[in-house]
């Protein structure tokens, strides 16, 4: 890796720096001209359902950012990892996680606000070109707005629901320079891990995973509203995945058909991919899913930190709400089930008023 490229890392956060600061001290015309300052003309925004794909920095201003900031008029945006890095095809990103916070004093999406403070979770990774946003890939977990405002329409999570922290170590914005060989070491571990939970099942047990090889005693995975947050081993296999691969398992064996974006910086790892799984939903067990024997893709958008040669910590969030628009199940409408006995909402159709 030349010089030139480690500098792209750097030049890269330095670019999105004046949108990330206009979005801590949120108004529409300071945010809204940083996101276009720094984005191409040409610009495509892959947004989570049910915004969907957008062209252009006023298009995903207009259909996010605006109607959030009306909902929530004190909106504040926290950052607690900060990374970026090359990947193996030679493409820039930078990958961001943290939550959107505020006072919820309007209804959005029609979920009913709910007066108090209001976080969510957002994982989003920019590419660059040139010095210029190129492409973004933007998960927002609104399953965890609406279950703070009791709105939360599907079964409950078999993980632990609560506010996800930052990297344990607080050093999850990455200010030091480029350090290729500790980047390259965490990628590679992390892309091994998955390469051995990927053996699982069609090659064996739990043990062909070698998940004490990879992953240290007392990790945590932080996974999205709806499936929740893990604590070990144990906790991971128990919460997440044996409901998961159990319900489908044929994962992993459509790589044709998904893309995956690995980079890191120093300890941190980030994958992006849109979509980076594709699976049949083949038999019960997950998210209380009735096997549809429906394929379907998922866009997962992860964060690692690796600590002492081993994974400590793992950051996931998973556009829940199209893979229930995929098997045909309306998430809003029926979330709007529950508004007809609220105020402001229409008694009929569950909608704001």
């Amino acid at each position: 890796m030349t010089p030139q490229t480690q500098s792209l890392a750097e030049q890269n956060k330095a670019q999105l720096a004046p949108l990330r600061a206009a979005m801590y001290d949120f108004s529409h015309m300071g945010v809204r001209a940083a996101l276009t300052a720094i984005s191409s003309p040409d610009a495509v925004f892959h947004a989570c359902h049910p915004f969907g794909d957008l062209h252009g920095a006023e298009a995903f201003y207009d259909t996010l950012y605006g109607p959030l900031f009306g909902a929530v008029p004190d909106l504040e945006r926290r950052d607690y990892i900060v990374t970026a890095g090359p990947t193996v095809e030679g493409a820039n990103w930078v990958g961001c996680a943290g939550s959107y916070m505020g006072r919820f004093t309007a209804p959005w999406l029609d979920i009913p606000p709910t007066g108090h403070l209001m976080h969510m979770r957002f994982h989003e990774f920019y590419r660059f070109e040139g010095g210029q946003l190129v492409e973004m890939h933007c998960l927002w977990d609104l399953p965890e707005v609406m279950m703070q405002a009791k709105a939360w329409p599907l079964s409950s999570s078999l993980g632990r629901e609560w506010h996800v922290p930052g990297p344990a170590t607080q050093d999850g914005l990455v200010t030091s320079p480029y350090d290729d060989t500790t980047s390259r070491a965490s990628c590679d571990l992390v892309m091994q891990a998955l390469t051995f939970m990927k053996k699982y099942p069609a090659q064996g047990g739990p043990e062909v995973m070698e998940m004490p090889r990879f992953w240290h005693p007392k990790f945590n995975w932080y996974g999205p509203a709806g499936i929740g947050s893990a604590r070990g081993i144990k906790g991971f296999r128990d919460w997440h995945q044996i409901p998961f691969i159990t319900a489908m398992p044929d994962r992993g064996l459509y790589p044709d058909e998904t893309s995956a974006h690995f980079f890191a910086e120093g300890p941190f790892v980030a994958v992006t991919g849109w979509p980076n799984m594709a699976q049949t939903i083949s038999h019960s067990g997950w998210l209380g899913i009735a096997p549809a024997n429906t394929k379907i893709t998922l866009r997962s958008l992860d964060f690692w930190r690796v600590e002492a040669g081993k994974i400590r910590e793992n950051w996931v969030l998973v556009d829940l709400l199209h893979v229930y628009d995929q098997i045909g199940i309306d998430t809003f409408a029926r979330m709007r089930e529950f508004n007809k006995s609220r105020a402001g909402f229409d008694p009929d159709t569950g909608r704001a008023l």
